[in-house]
């Protein structure tokens, strides 16, 4: 389906979340460290509660090291500096969404990367600040989804 790489996540239970969603979607889950988080976080296992060992989940020491082990066909950057909105261009297969840490967005080394097709962003309503990580994932992964018609492949 589609590679959804967290960089640097700081919050146990959208990492949990994600987990799940990644479960339901047929996607592959990244975790690009360092974590804001421990692995035995009992925040990232309630929120994950039992998709948790479902969950098709690598770690990556670095951006260059996911993308020299997994070498996805594009790789799309959320950002709420993004440039084109996530619901105007064609997310293929094996693509790979890639969002930041809670608390600062993905670093210009990542936005900037020559592997990025693309910076996304989500419209927000004006004077909102910005989305939960797992709700913008959700977004993101459910427009890329139905695109595909919702075919699972998992």
């Amino acid at each position: 389906m589609f590679h959804v790489v967290l960089h640097e996540p700081e919050i146990a239970p959208n990492t949990g979340n994600l987990m799940r969603l990644c479960v339901n979607t047929g996607c592959r889950l990244h975790l690009v460290h360092p974590l804001g988080f421990e692995l035995d976080d009992a925040r990232l296992r309630r929120a994950g509660l039992d998709y948790r060992e479902h969950a098709d989940v690598a770690h990556h020491q670095s951006f260059a090291a996911f993308l020299d082990t997994v070498g996805p066909p594009r790789v799309w950057a959320y950002s709420e500096r993004g440039d084109t909105r996530y619901d105007t261009v064609a997310i293929g297969g094996g693509d790979a969404l890639v969002f930041g840490k809670e608390s600062v967005g993905l670093p210009d080394s990542v936005l900037d990367h020559a592997s990025v097709a693309g910076r996304l962003r989500i419209p927000i309503a004006p004077g909102g600040r910005s989305l939960n990580l797992a709700n913008a994932v959700a977004v993101a992964v459910y427009e890329a989804w139905r695109q595909h018609g919702y075919a699972f492949e998992a």
